[in-house]
């Protein structure tokens, strides 16, 4: 049987050693192969040097929040809701006031009419008779009729003759006269007629 080849080296070994004295023989060994190096560790920088500037941060996107109000304000006033209507009230509405009634008076006698003006609370003389208004109104917006309308006070009263004494007053006429209804409520005398034409001079309403 041949001999292997790792048997003949250790036979020409085992004679060189006794060729140089008989040193102790020595068997090769194959060579181990050393372990990988392990990672460098960071190692932290020293106090007197100094650290790397962190890398800029991203700036933060601008603040629109007052733009964006201010843009916003157009279209809250454009887009605002319409102020809704006063509610209507509940009771009727006032009467407007005036300071003047426009009466007309017949003589049927002789057949003449007369226009005049009454102020409020002002006695005014129509030949025998004396016409005192204490309110002249007009029917408010709320009314189905338009209509003027005022209290009349008719007191007869005829002049004193020269030299003489009057007779004494009496009342001949009170309540209310309508412009458009003059028969309805009409003044009842044997001599004159009289009715209401019209208010005049609006009472600023306080």
């Amino acid at each position: 049987m041949k001999p292997s080849p790792k048997a003949l080296i250790i036979a020409a070994l085992a004679t060189a050693s006794c060729a140089l004295g008989g040193g102790a023989l020595v068997m090769a060994q194959p060579e181990e192969q050393a372990p990988p190096a392990p990672p460098p560790v960071a190692q932290p920088p020293p106090h007197d040097q100094a650290l790397p500037a962190p890398p800029p941060e991203a700036a933060p996107p601008p603040d629109t929040s007052s733009d964006d109000s201010d843009n916003d304000d157009e279209p809250a006033a454009s887009s605002a809701p319409v102020a809704a209507a006063p509610p209507k009230p509940t009771g009727p509405l006032p009467r407007p006031k005036y300071q003047v009634a426009v009466m007309q008076a017949l003589d049927k006698v002789t057949a003449e009419t007369e226009r005049f003006e009454v102020p409020i609370n002002t006695p005014i003389r129509y030949k025998t008779l004396i016409f005192i208004v204490k309110a002249c109104e007009t029917t408010a917006s709320d009314e189905d009729a338009v209509d003027a309308a005022a209290h009349v006070e008719v007191i007869s009263q005829p002049k004193a003759p020269d030299g003489g004494q009057a007779p004494p007053a009496r009342e001949v006429f009170k309540g209310w006269m309508f412009a458009n209804s003059p028969g309805v409520n009409l003044l009842q005398h044997p001599i004159y007629d009289a009715w209401l034409i019209a208010c005049k001079t609006e009472i600023p309403s306080a």
